[in-house]
């Protein structure tokens, strides 16, 4: 009687607190290791969220730029297109008349400035000076990019690249020519016989990218310009 008590506790022990604790443990690190893969999953995936979108933003800008010098326009009124080492200048086709666009470097951020697009001398004209004061916040103003360190132009003339500041590349040209395209020139003014740059041929544009841009080293982007009527 006493052997067959015993066989029937036996028969009924269950697991003891020593394996139950160990099958906790197990589970508790194979939980840990799963949290640690799909935690370093999301990451990742959010890393490449992130660099899609810094390079959409960077192909975004080139785009307007190439757009840029892809529509200058000389109007023979203000320069159509001028680089004084720290801004771009040029004058665009906009619809039926003219834009004025400015691309600047400030405190690491690579900023354009779009003018109105106008018709008129008169206005053209004021907006040429009105780019020579640009604080950064004028209406018109759009941080295209961000964590830009140093950016270079250059121009390609007479077969090679040099300087855009180069004084040499200058012709005699009328200041304000009636019925040059997109512009009207005011009745009183008459032509006048005075200096203008050559443009180039085509532009260099070199972009050295800072850790805060989400790139590093150097973008180099080269644009044709539109032929300009004689």
């Amino acid at each position: 009687m006493g052997q067959v008590a015993r066989a029937r506790r036996a028969s009924v022990q269950g697991f003891t607190l020593i394996e139950v604790l160990v099958a906790l443990l197990i589970l508790a690190v194979m939980s840990a290791t799963a949290w640690k893969g799909m935690d370093g999953i999301a990451k990742a995936r959010d890393v490449a969220d992130g660099k899609l979108k810094q390079t959409l933003r960077l192909q975004s800008v080139v785009t307007q730029w190439d757009a840029d010098l892809s529509a200058v326009m000389d109007t023979m009124v203000v320069p159509a297109w001028q680089f004084d080492g720290a801004s771009v200048r040029l004058t665009r086709r906009s619809g039926a008349g003219a834009q004025m666009v400015v691309w600047s470097l400030r405190n690491g951020r690579w900023v354009r400035w779009a003018s109105e697009p106008t018709t008129t001398v008169g206005e053209l004209q004021q907006y040429w000076m009105r780019s020579f004061q640009l604080q950064g916040r004028e209406p018109g103003t759009l941080v295209a990019l961000k964590g830009l360190e140093q950016w270079q132009v250059y121009c390609h003339r007479n077969g090679s690249w040099s300087n855009c500041q180069s004084s040499n590349d200058v012709t005699r040209a009328t200041a304000v020519v009636p019925g040059a395209p997109g512009v009207t020139p005011s009745p009183a003014r008459t032509p006048t016989v005075s200096t203008r740059e050559i443009l180039p041929q085509a532009i260099r544009l070199v972009l050295t990218l800072g850790a805060d841009s989400g790139f590093s080293g150097a973008v180099t982007r080269d644009v044709i310009m539109p032929p300009q009527p004689n």
